[in-house]
C-alpha cells in the first residue's frame, strides 16, 4: 500500500505541475510538496521492505535532505495562497537551514565508492539496527540518532501548526472576506490539506517516538492503529485534490494579461490586450476593503507626497498584492494609479494655495512640495483634475 500511495503521489505531483507551474506558481509549491512527501513514504518503503540491496543503495541517505523541505513547501503554499503572492523574501532563506545542516552532515557519506554503499545496504536488509549501530555519517556523531529520525516529521508538524496559525490570522484580519468570486471552497481546502497532513505526520512521529522509546525498530514492520491511521492520513491528502477540481487546474486569481499593468519605475501604465477569457471577479467586501485601506493610507501617511511613490510601495504600506491593487484601479476606480496618486497630490496644492502658500512660494515649488517631479507634470495634472491652471486657481482663491 506504501509503494502504490507514493507512486499515486508522485503522478499526482506531475499533473500539478504540468498544468499549473506556468500559470499558477503557487502550484509549484503544492506540487513539490506532494512530490516529497510521496518521495519520502517511496524511501522508508524501499529501505525497510523492498529487500533490493541496489536500491537500498540508491536511496539509503543520499538524497533524503530534500525532504527536510517538505515543511517549507507546505508554509509557502498555504502563504501563497492566501495572500495571492507566490513570491520569496530574503529571509526565506532561513527556512533551508535544517535541509542545509543535514545535508552537510552526510555530505561525506554521499561522495563514498559505490561498493561501500552496496556494502551497508546489505547490512541494513540483513538487519534495521544496524541503522540504529551505524555511526560513519559525521550527522550521527554530533547529533543522537533517534533525534535525526524524528527531526523531519516534527519539523513538519510545526509547520503544520505554522501554517494553520498563519490561516486563522488570516481569517481573522479579513473578517471572512471573501477575495474572488467562487472562491469560497479555498478555506475548506486549505484546512482538509492542513487536517490530513496533521493526521499523516502525528501518527507517524508517534511510531517513530515510541519504536525509539522502548528501542523496538520492529514496530515499523508491525501493522498498528498509528500505521493504519497514518496510512489513511497519507491516502486521504494524497486523494483530497481530485475531490477539488480547482487545485488541480489552478485556483480562480487573476490572470496577470486580464489587468492594466503599473510600470512600477514611476513611468506610465501600458494597456495589456484582453484575452478572450473572462475574467474572474472580486468581491465587492473585498474591493470595498482595498478602497478603505487605500484611502486610510493616503489620509494618515500622505505617501503620495514622495516623488518616487507607486503601486508597490502601496501594495507594501497595506499589505495587499499589488495586482490586487492594479486590478482594483482598473476595474473598481476606472483610472489608473498615476491619476489616482496625482488627484491626492492635487487637493494638497489646492490646500497649499488656500493657505495663502502662493504668495510666498512660486507654483513649481507648491508642485515640487505636493510630490510632482517638475513643473509641467503638476500644471497637466491640476488642469486635468480641475479644469483650470494651478494660477487660475490661485487667481480665483484671492476673489
Amino acid at each position: 500500500m506504501l509503494l502504490s500511495l507514493s507512486l499515486l503521489g508522485i503522478i499526482l505531483s506531475v499533473i500539478l505541475l504540468y498544468f499549473n507551474a506556468r500559470k499558477y506558481p503557487t502550484a509549484i509549491y503544492l506540487g513539490a510538496f506532494f512530490f516529497l512527501i510521496s518521495y519520502y513514504a517511496l524511501i522508508q518503503y524501499i529501505v525497510l521492505y523492498s529487500m533490493d540491496v541496489d536500491l537500498v543503495a540508491v536511496f539509503y541517505l543520499n538524497a533524503g535532505f530534500v525532504t527536510y523541505l517538505i515543511g517549507p513547501l507546505l508554509f509557502f503554499y498555504i502563504r501563497s495562497v492566501l495572500w495571492d503572492n507566490a513570491g520569496l523574501r530574503l529571509r526565506d532563506g532561513l527556512h533551508l537551514l535544517p535541509m542545509l545542516l543535514y545535508l552537510a552532515g552526510t555530505l561525506p557519506y554521499i561522495f563514498t565508492a559505490w561498493t561501500y554503499k552496496l556494502e551497508v545496504a546489505a547490512k541494513v536488509i540483513e538487519s534495521f539496527y544496524y541503522i540504529d549501530q551505524y555511526n560513519m555519517v559525521p550527522v550521527y556523531q554530533l547529533i543522537p540518532k533517534s533525534w535525526v529520525f524524528v527531526s523531519r516529521p516534527v519539523l513538519v508538524l510545526i509547520y503544520v501548526f505554522w501554517s494553520a496559525g498563519m490561516l486563522i490570522q488570516f481569517l481573522r484580519s479579513r473578517k471572512g472576506l471573501q477575495v474572488f468570486s467562487g472562491q469560497r471552497f479555498m478555506n475548506k481546502w486549505l484546512w482538509i490539506l492542513l487536517g490530513f497532513a496533521f493526521i499523516l505526520v502525528l501518527t507517524h512521529t508517534l511510531v517513530m517516538l515510541q519504536s525509539i522509546s522502548i528501542k523496538n525498530l520492529n514496530l515499523f514492520y508491525t501493522l498498528n492503529s498509528f500505521q493504519v491511521i497514518s496510512a489513511l492520513g497519507l491516502a486521504g491528502l494524497l486523494i483530497s485534490p481530485f475531490f477539488f477540481p480547482g487545485i488541480l487546474y489552478g485556483l480562480p486569481q487573476i490572470p496577470v494579461s486580464l489587468m492594466q499593468q503599473e510600470i512600477l519605475n514611476s513611468k506610465e501604465a501600458e494597456l495589456i490586450t484582453e484575452p478572450k477569457t473572462q475574467p474572474a471577479r472580486f468581491e465587492t467586501e473585498y474591493l470595498n476593503y482595498i478602497e478603505s485601506e487605500t484611502d486610510k493610507c493616503m489620509e494618515e501617511f500622505h505617501p503620495y507626497l514622495q516623488q518616487d511613490f507607486n503601486l508597490v510601495q502601496l501594495s507594501v504600506l497595506i499589505n495587499i498584492p499589488v495586482h490586487h491593487l492594479a486590478y482594483y484601479f482598473k476595474e473598481n476606480k476606472q483610472m489608473s494609479f498615476t491619476d489616482f496618486r496625482n488627484r491626492w497630490r492635487v487637493e494638497h496644492a489646492k490646500n497649499l494655495i488656500l493657505e495663502g502658500k502662493s504668495d510666498d512660494l512660486t507654483l513649481e515649488a507648491i508642485g515640487i512640495l505636493s510630490g510632482f517631479t517638475t513643473r509641467n507634470t503638476f500644471l497637466t495634472a491640476f488642469k486635468k483634475v480641475e479644469g483650470i491652471t494651478p494660477k487660475a486657481f490661485v487667481n480665483k482663491s484671492r476673489d
